[in-house]
């Protein structure tokens, strides 16, 4: 019934989507939801349809996309095609069979295994095994585990998934505080009582460990963010508990971070969402990754202006109700030509970043022909809210290093690079995104934004180097400060506790 993977037999450019996290909820509405004593279920008619255009989103802008099992059944932004039926159910299934959806699995060997010690939404659950029995004839899910040897599955999970998140929260008090307050949206006044709290969630951790106990994102959440006596699933966050917001936005960033980093890929974080700059990861950053950049020239280059050709099929209007299509539209259009133009070439991007200038203006010109697909499917649906907003597609390149972002918007007669500055160390690490979007941007618009490069400088002299290349770009900007914010106790022992 199931294809069994490992890591290494993900595509390259396979992602985590952090949006389909039963916990996830962007900066804005976790905050409101502190606020207001508010739970998951009380928001879900805005989170789910932002969850579900991210969904979509990804499966636009990516050949593969791994999640956690139990989303499959307890996230409603994905089970609602399987309990729907039908067309619905058959493009879920479609998409299992090619491999685009990849459920990572736990303890279980086969997908419709129940997971262990989880609440499961009965009738979504019962519809996610009657989609994956039913898969037509030959069809076989990919399913990923750390290892298909059971021993060697516990011990990898533990090494690969337990113990480095444990190290992640440990190590938030060596962090620059006030830039990892800055970034997570706490006033300069606060910035003291905040590294007590984070002491205190550091000192937690530290002591369960010596325990020999788990520190999981579970536990963290019932002592320091939900509503004591009910559970984590349910999503309260209690406002008496100081900081519950901008703690639950680091566990949920380091949760997501610290799967991709184990299975070798990148997590696709959602607009809104904690960004992995927080982490300030500059001496550790993974750079074994294709595409890492350790030349000061080289990582310039990403900044300046691009000149691109003229795209001759423009869209006048903007493709802003991605999540008004249906699963089965994601379906069609990851199998049209503008879907395979779209992915070689960014394929072809990321093989070798060294060639940015020659060849990200394909990519940009086989974005905006993939918007006018998508455009199309919503207009053979009766919509007509694609006519919200003006369609001036652009590319933003967002360079992090150290504790410096560095950013820049071209496209059209649109150009400007603005730097925000923070900490910055002698050997610091970071990355390169590419983002595609509207100069004109909606939250629930199309929008493609994808890691591409790891960077490494090993002295402050290559960082200096940098810096003062971009500061001679024509119309740079500086900003000062640092960068704002974007927005049980069993051992393992016989089986493997939920991550």
């Amino acid at each position: 019934m199931a294809a069994r993977v490992g890591p290494a037999g993900l595509v390259r450019g396979a992602v985590i989507a952090q949006s389909l996290d039963n916990q996830w909820v962007n900066a804005e509405l976790t905050k409101d939801m502190v606020r207001k004593g508010k739970s998951l279920q009380d928001v879900d008619g805005v989170r789910g349809k932002e969850v579900r255009a991210e969904y979509f989103r990804s499966l636009i802008n990516t050949r593969q996309v791994v999640a956690n099992r139990v989303f499959f059944y307890n996230n409603r932004a994905v089970s609602c095609d399987l309990v729907e039926g039908g067309a619905a159910r058959r493009a879920h299934q479609r998409l299992l069979a090619d491999g685009a959806l990849v459920p990572f699995l736990l303890n279980e060997r086969e997908p419709t295994d129940p997971p262990r010690g989880v609440d499961v939404d009965r009738e979504a659950f019962t519809a996610w095994q009657d989609t994956v029995e039913a898969m037509p004839a030959g069809s076989r899910v990919t399913c990923l585990r750390m290892s298909w040897d059971d021993q060697e599955n516990r011990d990898t999970t533990r090494s690969a998934l337990f113990n480095p998140f444990a190290a992640r929260v440990q190590g938030l008090t060596a962090k620059d505080i006030p830039l990892l307050a800055a970034q997570v949206g706490v006033p300069g006044r606060q910035h003291a009582r905040f590294a007590e709290r984070i002491g205190e969630v550091v000192q937690l951790s530290n002591e369960r460990r010596i325990r020999g106990e788990l520190v999981t994102r579970g536990v963290l959440y019932e002592e320091f963010v939900s509503v004591p006596g009910l559970p984590v699933s349910e999503g309260r966050y209690d406002k008496r508990k100081p900081f519950a917001g901008e703690i639950k936005q680091l566990l949920d960033l380091i949760y997501n971070v610290n799967l991709a980093d184990a299975l070798g890929m990148y997590p696709l974080t959602p607009a809104g969402s904690l960004r992995r700059l927080a982490l300030q990861e500059w001496r550790d950053v993974r750079t074994t990754a294709d595409g890492a950049v350790t030349d000061p020239e080289q990582l310039m280059l990403f900044l300046r202006r691009q000149a691109f050709s003229t795209v001759q099929d423009r869209l006048s209007l903007t493709p802003s109700t991605v999540d008004t299509l249906a699963l089965a539209d994601i379906r069609s259009l990851r199998e049209s030509d503008a879907w395979d133009d779209y992915m070689r070439a960014f394929d072809a991007l990321t093989a070798d970043p060294a060639a940015f200038e020659d060849r990200v203006g394909l990519v940009f010109d086989r974005y905006v022909r993939l918007n006018s697909e998508i455009v199309r499917l919503a207009d053979t649906r009766g919509d007509r809210r694609t006519g919200a907003n003006r369609w001036s597609p652009v590319i933003e390149v967002v360079v992090a290093v150290g504790g410096a972002v560095f950013t820049a918007v071209t496209g059209d007669e649109t150009w400007s690079v603005v730097g925000s500055l923070g900490s910055v160390s002698a050997e610091c690490g970071g990355s390169v995104q590419l983002v595609l979007r509207n100069r004109v941007e909606g939250r629930r618009e199309q929008k493609f934004a994808r890691e591409m490069a790891t960077v490494r400088f090993d002295s402050a002299r290559e960082w200096e180097q940098f810096h003062s290349m971009v500061r001679k770009l024509p119309g740079y900007r500086e900003q000062g400060g640092p960068p704002a914010a974007a927005t049980s106790s069993a051992t393992i022992q016989d089986e493997i506790p939920e991550y």
